[in-house]
């Protein structure tokens, strides 16, 4: 057995002996939105050190645990903070979590994140739907021998952020009043901030918001025949573009700021979301 999918198989297994959930959506939740965790109907908790051969997250800001519960009736299943390939992990533990969501049978995933704003026009605090994304600097989440049991070996990523999932949460945010901005992510390693060099670069390939996250996740779950989502919070402007030098206090404030508003897109959207699977499902 593929030593990665043997992994998931344990890891599964580990989480199934614990819990007893199936959730419909998955969402990962970014800085600043960890306690959005906290507000839904909790079914049951389960810490990832607690999890065998789960790798556990070492940001500040990042709990740490799997969430089960439901948003207005909806069974969803949250990541209250993510791994990052910064942090050392191997690409294939860093989308470890994605992937078990989905063998949970959670068929979206809905992805969140705080992001720099490379695009001139976006402003701290900005809410960003992402449309696309450019994951060319991290390493590909598939590279190696190829899981058969999760997808094909050259799966299309022609509309990675599915379309009609986009358009429910643009028609969300509009009947919320919530300005929503559009654009593209790019991932790159960090852990350090974009030089202004690097961010202009960001800008000529056509990245309008800078991670560390996100887009290896999304590659992950297309992979896997997931329906995938996402918005970026705009927490900074990115190196070059402001005159403050940059700093993840800074991140977590302007998150913490526009958390309110977030939450209750990310919960009216889910719900749209949810109703429109239903109908589909008809």
């Amino acid at each position: 057995m593929n030593p990665v999918y043997e992994k998931l198989q344990n890891c599964l297994k580990s989480i199934e002996n614990k819990v007893n959930f199936k959730p419909q959506m998955a969402i990962i939740l970014g800085s600043g939105l960890g306690d959005y965790a906290e507000e839904i109907e909790i079914k049951a908790t389960l810490d990832y050190k607690d999890i065998d051969g789960f790798p556990v997250s070492t940001v500040a800001g990042h709990n740490g645990r799997f969430i089960f519960g439901y948003v207005n009736k909806v069974p969803v299943v949250i990541m209250q903070g993510r791994v990052h390939y910064y942090e050392g992990y191997p690409m294939s533990d860093v989308v470890l979590p994605t992937r078990l969501m989905g063998m949970m049978g959670a068929k979206v995933l809905f992805l969140t994140n705080a992001a720099g704003g490379a695009n001139p026009d976006f402003g701290p605090g900005d809410f960003m739907l992402i449309r696309d994304q450019i994951a060319s600097f991290v390493p590909c989440p598939l590279i190696g021998k190829n899981i058969d049991e999760l997808g094909p070996r050259f799966p299309d990523m022609s509309e990675i952020y599915d379309m009609d999932l986009r358009n429910i949460i643009q028609d969300t945010a509009n009947e919320l009043e919530i300005p929503l901005q559009e654009g593209v992510y790019i991932q790159l390693t960090g852990p350090n901030y974009e030089s202004p060099a690097e961010i202009r670069m960001c800008r000529a390939i056509g990245a309008d918001a800078v991670g560390m996250s996100t887009a290896c996740e999304a590659i992950a779950a297309n992979h896997m025949g997931m329906r995938i989502c996402g918005i970026s919070c705009i927490s900074n402007l990115a190196a070059g573009l402001s005159e403050t030098p940059l700093s993840h206090v800074e991140v977590q404030e302007t998150a913490d700021r526009v958390a309110p508003l977030f939450k209750k897109l990310i919960t009216g959207s889910i719900i749209r979301i949810a109703e429109n699977l239903q109908t589909e499902n008809r």
